[in-house]
C-alpha cells in the first residue's frame, strides 16, 4: 500500500513499495507516450519522491525499462492464459492466445513496442517463470503432439503471424479490426 501525507513544512511521502509504484507510474506514462520519451526523474515526480530515491531501484533508464518491459510481459502472458482457459484449451485456446497477443499490442502499444523493440533491452532480465514466451511453446509442443509437425516451427509460425498482424495494425497498414484478428489468428481465411 502506498501513503502520501502532507505536513505543515511541506509534502512527506512515505511508500509502502517504491519500486512497485513506480513501474505502476511508468506503465501510466506508456499508456500516453513512447518508451523513449519517458524517465526516471518524471517517473519519480509522478510518485511523489526524488530521483536519487528511485535510482536505489533502477541505477538507469535501462533498468527501468527492463523492469517496465517485464511487467509488460507478465501482463501479456495472463492475458494470453485467460484467452486460452476462456477458449477452453487445446486449438481453439491456442488461437485465442494468438488474438490476445495482438489485442494487448493495440490495446498497449508503446508497451509493446518497449516489450519487443529494443534491441539493447536486457533479454535476460526479462526472462519470467510464467511468461508469454513459456506458454507459446507450451502450446506449440501441444499442438505438435495432437497434430504432429516440429513444435518449434510451430512456436514461431504462430509467433509471426500474430506479432505480424499487430505490427501491421499498430503501424496502420491494416484496420485494427477484431473480425480481422479472429480470422487470421485462427487461420479462417
Amino acid at each position: 500500500m502506498i501513503t502520501v501525507s502532507t505536513s505543515e513544512g511541506g509534502k512527506a511521502y512515505h511508500h509502502g513499495d517504491l519500486r512497485t509504484a513506480a513501474l505502476e507510474a511508468g506503465l501510466k506514462l506508456l499508456e500516453t507516450r513512447t518508451a523513449d520519451d519517458l524517465g526516471l526523474r518524471e517517473i519519480a515526480r509522478t510518485v511523489g519522491v526524488s530521483a536519487t530515491a528511485l535510482y536505489r531501484h533502477f541505477p538507469d533508464k535501462k533498468a527501468l525499462m527492463t523492469a517496465l518491459a517485464g511487467e509488460g510481459l507478465r501482463r501479456l502472458s495472463e492475458a494470453q492464459h485467460e484467452a486460452a482457459d476462456r477458449a477452453g484449451g487445446g486449438k481453439a485456446g491456442f488461437a485465442a492466445t494468438g488474438a490476445a497477443y495482438v489485442r494487448f499490442a493495440l490495446a498497449n502499444p508503446a508497451l509493446f513496442r518497449l516489450i519487443f523493440a529494443n534491441p539493447d533491452m536486457d533479454s535476460s532480465a526479462l526472462a519470467h517463470e510464467d511468461s508469454a514466451m513459456a506458454f507459446l511453446r507450451e502450446n506449440a509442443r501441444a499442438a505438435a503432439a495432437e497434430h504432429g509437425g516440429d513444435a518449434e516451427v510451430i512456436a514461431i509460425h504462430a509467433w509471426s503471424c500474430a506479432h505480424g498482424l499487430a505490427m501491421l495494425m499498430l503501424d496502420r497498414q491494416i484496420p485494427a479490426d477484431d473480425a480481422i484478428i479472429d480470422r487470421v489468428v485462427g487461420g479462417r481465411w
